[in-house]
Protein backbone atom coordinates (compact mmCIF):
# COMPACT_ATOMS: atom_id res chain seq x y z
CA UNK A 1 0.00 0.00 0.00
CA UNK A 2 1.23 3.52 -0.82
CA UNK A 3 0.06 6.45 1.31
CA UNK A 4 -0.42 9.98 0.13
CA UNK A 5 -0.30 12.89 2.55
CA UNK A 6 -4.05 13.39 2.86
CA UNK A 7 -4.79 9.71 3.51
CA UNK A 8 -1.97 9.44 6.03
CA UNK A 9 -3.02 12.51 8.00
CA UNK A 10 -6.62 11.26 8.04
CA UNK A 11 -5.47 7.87 9.35
CA UNK A 12 -3.19 9.49 11.95
CA UNK A 13 -5.98 11.76 13.18
CA UNK A 14 -8.28 8.81 13.60
CA UNK A 15 -5.49 6.88 15.30
CA UNK A 16 -4.93 9.66 17.85
CA UNK A 17 -8.66 10.16 18.44
CA UNK A 18 -9.15 6.45 19.06
CA UNK A 19 -6.26 6.54 21.53
CA UNK A 20 -7.90 9.31 23.53
CA UNK A 21 -11.53 8.21 23.38
CA UNK A 22 -11.91 4.50 22.90
CA UNK A 23 -8.75 2.41 23.21
CA UNK A 24 -10.82 -0.75 23.51
CA UNK A 25 -11.97 -0.33 19.90
CA UNK A 26 -8.48 -0.42 18.42
CA UNK A 27 -7.24 -3.18 16.18
CA UNK A 28 -4.20 -5.16 17.27
CA UNK A 29 -1.95 -2.99 15.05
CA UNK A 30 -3.16 0.22 16.65
CA UNK A 31 -3.86 -0.35 20.32
CA UNK A 32 -3.32 2.50 22.75
CA UNK A 33 -0.22 0.86 24.20
CA UNK A 34 1.21 0.13 20.75
CA UNK A 35 1.93 3.59 19.43
CA UNK A 36 4.75 6.08 19.85
CA UNK A 37 3.74 9.74 19.74
CA UNK A 38 6.20 12.13 18.11
CA UNK A 39 6.01 15.85 17.40
CA UNK A 40 6.26 17.37 13.92
CA UNK A 41 6.86 21.11 14.22
CA UNK A 42 7.36 23.27 11.12
CA UNK A 43 5.88 26.48 9.68
CA UNK A 44 2.79 25.47 7.75
CA UNK A 45 1.74 29.12 7.38
CA UNK A 46 3.61 32.42 6.99
CA UNK A 47 6.59 33.42 4.88
CA UNK A 48 8.72 30.38 5.72
CA UNK A 49 6.04 27.86 4.81
CA UNK A 50 7.30 27.99 1.22
CA UNK A 51 10.11 25.70 2.42
CA UNK A 52 8.90 24.27 5.73
CA UNK A 53 5.76 22.64 4.36
CA UNK A 54 8.01 20.33 2.36
CA UNK A 55 10.01 19.48 5.52
CA UNK A 56 6.81 18.48 7.28
CA UNK A 57 5.73 16.45 4.25
CA UNK A 58 9.05 14.59 4.08
CA UNK A 59 8.85 13.81 7.80
CA UNK A 60 5.32 12.47 7.45
CA UNK A 61 6.30 10.44 4.39
CA UNK A 62 9.08 8.70 6.32
CA UNK A 63 6.68 7.99 9.20
CA UNK A 64 4.10 6.59 6.77
CA UNK A 65 6.71 4.32 5.16
CA UNK A 66 7.93 3.05 8.52
CA UNK A 67 4.38 2.39 9.71
CA UNK A 68 3.55 0.58 6.48
CA UNK A 69 6.58 -1.66 7.08
CA UNK A 70 5.44 -2.55 10.61
CA UNK A 71 6.39 0.48 12.70
CA UNK A 72 9.04 0.66 15.41
CA UNK A 73 9.36 -2.14 17.96
CA UNK A 74 5.98 -3.36 16.69
CA UNK A 75 4.36 0.02 17.42
CA UNK A 76 2.93 2.59 15.04
CA UNK A 77 4.41 6.10 14.99
CA UNK A 78 1.70 8.68 15.69
CA UNK A 79 2.70 12.18 14.48
CA UNK A 80 1.26 15.16 16.36
CA UNK A 81 1.59 18.00 13.86
CA UNK A 82 1.94 21.60 15.01
CA UNK A 83 2.35 24.86 13.05
CA UNK A 84 5.20 27.19 14.03
CA UNK A 85 3.60 29.85 11.80
CA UNK A 86 6.95 31.42 10.84
CA UNK A 87 7.11 33.00 14.31
CA UNK A 88 9.68 32.21 17.02
CA UNK A 89 7.25 32.76 19.91
CA UNK A 90 4.78 30.36 18.33
CA UNK A 91 7.53 27.79 17.89
CA UNK A 92 8.32 28.00 21.60
CA UNK A 93 4.66 27.66 22.54
CA UNK A 94 4.07 24.69 20.23
CA UNK A 95 7.25 22.95 21.37
CA UNK A 96 6.18 23.40 25.00
CA UNK A 97 2.78 21.93 24.19
CA UNK A 98 4.33 18.89 22.48
CA UNK A 99 6.88 18.21 25.23
CA UNK A 100 4.84 19.06 28.34
CA UNK A 101 1.23 18.31 27.48
CA UNK A 102 1.60 15.65 24.79
CA UNK A 103 4.74 14.21 26.41
CA UNK A 104 6.33 13.15 23.14
CA UNK A 105 9.88 11.77 23.52
CA UNK A 106 11.01 13.39 20.27
CA UNK A 107 10.12 16.35 18.06
CA UNK A 108 11.15 16.51 14.40
CA UNK A 109 11.20 20.16 13.49
CA UNK A 110 12.40 23.74 13.02
CA UNK A 111 13.98 25.27 9.93
CA UNK A 112 15.56 28.57 10.87
CA UNK A 113 18.20 28.92 13.57
CA UNK A 114 15.94 31.51 15.19
CA UNK A 115 13.21 28.91 15.67
CA UNK A 116 15.73 26.34 16.91
CA UNK A 117 17.10 28.79 19.46
CA UNK A 118 13.53 29.61 20.53
CA UNK A 119 12.69 25.97 21.31
CA UNK A 120 16.08 24.81 22.62
CA UNK A 121 15.39 25.74 26.28
CA UNK A 122 12.24 23.60 26.20
CA UNK A 123 14.21 20.51 25.20
CA UNK A 124 17.16 21.12 27.50
CA UNK A 125 15.08 21.94 30.57
CA UNK A 126 12.78 18.94 30.04
CA UNK A 127 15.54 16.59 28.83
CA UNK A 128 13.71 15.90 25.57
CA UNK A 129 15.04 15.33 22.05
CA UNK A 130 14.83 17.58 18.97
CA UNK A 131 15.82 16.27 15.54
CA UNK A 132 16.81 19.36 13.53
CA UNK A 133 17.10 18.88 9.74
CA UNK A 134 18.52 22.17 8.52
CA UNK A 135 21.96 23.27 7.37
CA UNK A 136 23.03 25.79 9.98
CA UNK A 137 25.84 28.03 11.23
CA UNK A 138 27.32 25.72 13.88
CA UNK A 139 28.35 27.19 17.23
CA UNK A 140 26.02 24.86 19.12
CA UNK A 141 26.63 21.75 21.19
CA UNK A 142 23.58 20.25 22.88
CA UNK A 143 22.92 16.73 24.09
CA UNK A 144 19.23 17.35 23.39
CA UNK A 145 19.52 17.98 19.64
CA UNK A 146 20.45 15.69 16.75
CA UNK A 147 21.62 17.89 13.86
CA UNK A 148 21.25 16.26 10.45
CA UNK A 149 21.85 19.24 8.13
CA UNK A 150 25.19 20.61 6.98
CA UNK A 151 27.46 22.68 9.21
CA UNK A 152 29.92 25.26 7.78
CA UNK A 153 32.79 22.86 7.12
CA UNK A 154 30.37 20.82 4.97
CA UNK A 155 28.99 23.84 3.11
CA UNK A 156 31.49 26.71 3.20
CA UNK A 157 34.95 25.16 3.67
CA UNK A 158 34.68 23.71 0.15
CA UNK A 159 32.66 26.59 -1.31
CA UNK A 160 34.69 29.73 -0.59
CA UNK A 161 38.01 28.32 -1.94
CA UNK A 162 36.14 27.05 -5.02
CA UNK A 163 34.61 30.48 -5.70
CA UNK A 164 38.02 32.15 -5.44
CA UNK A 165 40.15 29.53 -7.19
CA UNK A 166 37.76 28.11 -9.79
CA UNK A 167 35.44 31.01 -10.57
CA UNK A 168 38.25 33.51 -10.09
CA UNK A 169 36.03 35.79 -7.98
CA UNK A 170 37.69 37.55 -5.05
CA UNK A 171 35.55 40.55 -4.05
CA UNK A 172 32.55 39.38 -2.05
CA UNK A 173 29.37 41.28 -1.27
CA UNK A 174 27.77 39.31 1.58
CA UNK A 175 24.01 39.72 1.93
CA UNK A 176 21.54 37.97 4.22
CA UNK A 177 18.32 37.99 6.16
CA UNK A 178 18.61 39.67 9.53
CA UNK A 179 18.86 36.88 12.09
CA UNK A 180 21.41 34.51 13.57
CA UNK A 181 22.03 32.07 10.68
CA UNK A 182 23.00 34.61 8.00
CA UNK A 183 25.08 36.66 10.43
CA UNK A 184 27.00 33.67 11.77
CA UNK A 185 27.51 32.22 8.28
CA UNK A 186 28.93 35.60 7.28
CA UNK A 187 31.45 35.41 10.14
CA UNK A 188 32.66 32.01 8.97
CA UNK A 189 32.72 33.18 5.35
CA UNK A 190 34.88 36.21 6.16
CA UNK A 191 37.48 34.00 7.83
CA UNK A 192 37.57 31.67 4.83
CA UNK A 193 37.58 34.54 2.32
CA UNK A 194 40.62 36.12 3.96
CA UNK A 195 42.39 32.77 4.39
CA UNK A 196 42.03 32.14 0.65
CA UNK A 197 43.22 35.52 -0.57
CA UNK A 198 39.89 37.23 -1.18
CA UNK A 199 38.19 40.23 0.39
CA UNK A 200 34.66 41.19 1.40
CA UNK A 201 33.49 44.63 0.37
CA UNK A 202 30.17 44.63 2.26
CA UNK A 203 28.09 42.64 4.74
CA UNK A 204 24.45 43.77 4.72
CA UNK A 205 21.05 42.52 5.88
CA UNK A 206 17.32 42.99 5.37
CA UNK A 207 14.60 41.69 7.63
CA UNK A 208 13.33 38.15 7.19
CA UNK A 209 10.44 38.26 4.73
CA UNK A 210 11.53 41.61 3.23
CA UNK A 211 10.35 41.95 -0.37
CA UNK A 212 11.72 45.33 -1.51
CA UNK A 213 15.23 44.65 -2.80
CA UNK A 214 15.74 47.55 -5.21
CA UNK A 215 18.03 49.64 -2.99
CA UNK A 216 20.10 46.64 -1.89
CA UNK A 217 20.65 45.43 -5.45
CA UNK A 218 21.67 48.96 -6.42
CA UNK A 219 24.28 48.90 -3.64
CA UNK A 220 25.55 45.56 -4.90
CA UNK A 221 25.83 46.97 -8.42
CA UNK A 222 27.90 49.97 -7.30
CA UNK A 223 30.04 48.18 -4.69
CA UNK A 224 32.78 46.95 -6.99
CA UNK A 225 32.20 43.31 -5.99
CA UNK A 226 32.58 40.48 -8.46
CA UNK A 227 30.53 37.87 -6.56
CA UNK A 228 27.53 37.93 -4.21
CA UNK A 229 27.49 35.51 -1.29
CA UNK A 230 23.81 35.14 -0.39
CA UNK A 231 22.53 33.96 2.98
CA UNK A 232 19.01 35.24 2.21
CA UNK A 233 16.25 32.97 3.53
CA UNK A 234 12.58 32.17 2.82
CA UNK A 235 10.38 34.04 0.36
CA UNK A 236 12.86 36.94 0.42
CA UNK A 237 15.05 34.79 -1.84
CA UNK A 238 12.48 35.05 -4.60
CA UNK A 239 12.21 38.84 -4.41
CA UNK A 240 16.02 39.20 -4.29
CA UNK A 241 16.78 37.10 -7.36
CA UNK A 242 13.98 38.67 -9.39
CA UNK A 243 15.18 42.19 -8.58
CA UNK A 244 18.76 41.15 -9.39
CA UNK A 245 17.59 40.15 -12.87
CA UNK A 246 15.26 43.15 -13.23
CA UNK A 247 18.22 45.51 -12.77
CA UNK A 248 20.06 43.78 -15.59
CA UNK A 249 22.67 41.98 -13.49
CA UNK A 250 23.95 38.72 -14.93
CA UNK A 251 25.09 35.61 -13.04
CA UNK A 252 27.64 35.09 -15.82
CA UNK A 253 29.59 38.20 -14.80
CA UNK A 254 28.35 38.78 -11.22
CA UNK A 255 27.13 35.42 -9.90
CA UNK A 256 25.08 34.90 -6.77
CA UNK A 257 26.67 32.08 -4.79
CA UNK A 258 24.11 31.00 -2.18
CA UNK A 259 24.06 28.89 0.96
CA UNK A 260 20.27 28.72 1.15
CA UNK A 261 18.72 28.91 -2.33
CA UNK A 262 17.29 25.50 -3.22
CA UNK A 263 15.07 23.84 -5.79
CA UNK A 264 11.98 25.07 -3.94
CA UNK A 265 12.84 28.78 -4.09
CA UNK A 266 13.96 28.46 -7.71
CA UNK A 267 10.70 26.80 -8.72
CA UNK A 268 8.84 29.66 -7.01
CA UNK A 269 10.88 32.49 -8.58
CA UNK A 270 11.12 30.95 -12.06
CA UNK A 271 14.30 29.19 -13.22
CA UNK A 272 15.36 32.04 -15.49
CA UNK A 273 16.02 34.28 -12.47
CA UNK A 274 18.59 31.87 -11.02
CA UNK A 275 20.15 30.31 -14.14
CA UNK A 276 23.92 30.58 -13.89
CA UNK A 277 24.01 31.09 -10.11
CA UNK A 278 25.38 28.57 -7.61
CA UNK A 279 24.52 26.84 -4.32
CA UNK A 280 26.50 24.60 -1.98
CA UNK A 281 24.56 21.72 -0.38
CA UNK A 282 25.16 18.03 0.36
CA UNK A 283 21.94 17.16 -1.49
CA UNK A 284 20.46 18.22 -4.81
CA UNK A 285 17.53 16.73 -6.67
CA UNK A 286 19.92 16.24 -9.60
CA UNK A 287 21.83 13.43 -7.84
CA UNK A 288 21.37 10.65 -10.38
CA UNK A 289 21.17 7.43 -8.38
CA UNK A 290 18.50 4.79 -8.07
CA UNK A 291 18.03 5.67 -4.41
CA UNK A 292 17.43 9.36 -5.11
CA UNK A 293 15.25 8.80 -8.17
CA UNK A 294 13.07 6.47 -6.11
CA UNK A 295 12.92 9.04 -3.31
CA UNK A 296 11.76 11.78 -5.70
CA UNK A 297 9.10 9.53 -7.20
CA UNK A 298 7.76 8.46 -3.80
CA UNK A 299 7.71 12.02 -2.52
CA UNK A 300 5.74 13.23 -5.54
CA UNK A 301 3.19 10.47 -5.00
CA UNK A 302 2.95 11.29 -1.30
CA UNK A 303 2.21 14.98 -1.89
CA UNK A 304 0.16 14.20 -5.00
CA UNK A 305 2.17 16.57 -7.17
CA UNK A 306 4.10 15.17 -10.17
CA UNK A 307 6.10 18.42 -10.43
CA UNK A 308 7.15 18.68 -6.76
CA UNK A 309 10.86 19.31 -6.18
CA UNK A 310 13.14 17.99 -3.46
CA UNK A 311 15.92 19.82 -1.60
CA UNK A 312 18.56 19.43 1.12
CA UNK A 313 16.65 20.26 4.33
CA UNK A 314 13.70 18.25 3.08
CA UNK A 315 15.89 15.21 2.44
CA UNK A 316 17.38 15.55 5.93
CA UNK A 317 13.85 15.71 7.34
CA UNK A 318 13.20 12.38 5.66
CA UNK A 319 16.29 10.39 6.56
CA UNK A 320 16.48 11.60 10.16
CA UNK A 321 13.23 9.77 10.93
CA UNK A 322 14.90 6.53 9.83
CA UNK A 323 17.94 7.28 11.97
CA UNK A 324 15.57 7.86 14.90
CA UNK A 325 13.83 4.54 14.18
CA UNK A 326 17.17 2.71 14.26
CA UNK A 327 18.11 4.42 17.52
CA UNK A 328 14.83 3.40 19.17
CA UNK A 329 15.21 -0.17 17.97
CA UNK A 330 18.79 -0.39 19.18
CA UNK A 331 17.86 1.04 22.58
CA UNK A 332 14.72 -1.05 22.87
CA UNK A 333 12.61 1.91 24.01
CA UNK A 334 11.63 5.42 22.91
CA UNK A 335 12.62 7.48 25.95
CA UNK A 336 14.77 10.59 25.34
CA UNK A 337 17.78 9.13 27.19
CA UNK A 338 17.54 5.89 25.23
CA UNK A 339 17.24 7.74 21.91
CA UNK A 340 20.23 9.94 22.75
CA UNK A 341 22.44 6.90 23.33
CA UNK A 342 20.97 4.82 20.54
CA UNK A 343 21.47 7.50 17.87
CA UNK A 344 25.25 7.64 18.36
CA UNK A 345 27.02 6.18 15.34
CA UNK A 346 23.81 5.30 13.48
CA UNK A 347 24.20 5.16 9.67
CA UNK A 348 21.64 5.17 6.88
CA UNK A 349 21.77 5.04 3.08
CA UNK A 350 19.95 8.29 2.38
CA UNK A 351 19.06 9.73 -1.05
CA UNK A 352 22.26 11.85 -0.88
CA UNK A 353 24.40 8.84 0.03
CA UNK A 354 25.66 7.34 3.28
CA UNK A 355 25.00 9.46 6.37
CA UNK A 356 26.23 8.79 9.92
CA UNK A 357 25.61 10.49 13.25
CA UNK A 358 28.86 11.47 14.95
CA UNK A 359 28.75 9.86 18.41
CA UNK A 360 30.56 12.83 19.95
CA UNK A 361 28.64 15.90 18.76
CA UNK A 362 25.38 14.36 17.42
CA UNK A 363 25.89 16.05 14.04
CA UNK A 364 25.85 14.22 10.71
CA UNK A 365 28.60 13.10 8.34
CA UNK A 366 27.61 14.50 4.89
CA UNK A 367 29.13 14.85 1.41
CA UNK A 368 29.76 18.47 0.26
CA UNK A 369 28.56 19.35 -3.25
CA UNK A 370 28.31 22.51 -5.40
CA UNK A 371 25.76 22.96 -8.18
CA UNK A 372 25.19 25.50 -10.96
CA UNK A 373 21.53 26.25 -11.56
CA UNK A 374 20.23 25.73 -15.09
CA UNK A 375 17.31 27.11 -17.05
CA UNK A 376 15.33 23.97 -16.16
CA UNK A 377 15.40 24.84 -12.45
CA UNK A 378 17.76 22.00 -11.61
CA UNK A 379 21.33 22.14 -10.36
CA UNK A 380 24.17 20.63 -12.34
CA UNK A 381 26.57 19.20 -9.78
CA UNK A 382 29.99 20.54 -10.73
CA UNK A 383 32.00 19.80 -7.61
CA UNK A 384 31.62 16.89 -5.19
CA UNK A 385 33.67 15.36 -2.39
CA UNK A 386 34.47 11.65 -2.82
CA UNK A 387 32.99 10.70 0.57
CA UNK A 388 31.14 12.11 3.58
CA UNK A 389 33.18 14.31 5.93
CA UNK A 390 33.03 14.72 9.67
CA UNK A 391 30.85 17.57 10.98
CA UNK A 392 32.80 20.29 12.81
CA UNK A 393 30.33 22.83 14.26
CA UNK A 394 33.17 24.99 15.64
CA UNK A 395 35.43 24.96 12.60
CA UNK A 396 35.51 28.78 12.58
CA UNK A 397 37.24 28.65 15.97
CA UNK A 398 39.84 26.16 14.79
CA UNK A 399 38.11 22.87 15.55
CA UNK A 400 39.54 19.93 13.58
CA UNK A 401 38.81 16.23 13.31
CA UNK A 402 41.68 15.53 15.69
CA UNK A 403 40.83 18.36 18.10
CA UNK A 404 37.09 18.45 18.83
CA UNK A 405 35.54 21.24 20.87
CA UNK A 406 32.11 19.59 21.10
CA UNK A 407 32.20 16.04 22.48
CA UNK A 408 30.02 13.68 24.45
CA UNK A 409 31.27 15.43 27.57
CA UNK A 410 29.88 18.75 26.32
CA UNK A 411 31.42 21.92 24.91
CA UNK A 412 34.93 22.93 25.94
CA UNK A 413 34.11 26.65 26.07
CA UNK A 414 37.67 27.54 27.04
CA UNK A 415 38.62 26.89 23.40
CA UNK A 416 36.35 29.60 21.99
Amino acid sequence: MTYNRRAFLKTSAAFGATSALAPGLWTRAARADEKIDVGVLFSLTGGLSIVEQSLADATLMAIAEINEAGGVLGKMINPIVEDGASDTRTFNERATKLVVRDQVPTVFGCYTSASRKAVLPVFEQRNNMLFYPTYYEGFECSKNVVYTGAVPNQQLSNYIPWIINTLGKKKFFIVGSNYIYPREMAKVSKILIEQNGGEWVADEYLELGHSEWGAMVSRIRSSGCDVVLSNVVGDSVIAFYREFRNQGLSHETLPICATVTSEIEIAAMGPEAAAGSYTSFPYFQAIDTDANNSFIERYRRFVNNPEAVTQHAMECSYFQVYLWKQAVEQAGEATPDAIREGIKGQSFDAPNGRVTIDPENLHCYLTPRIARWGSDGQGEIIDEYPEPIRPLPYVAYGETEDDLFCTGAGLDSSRL
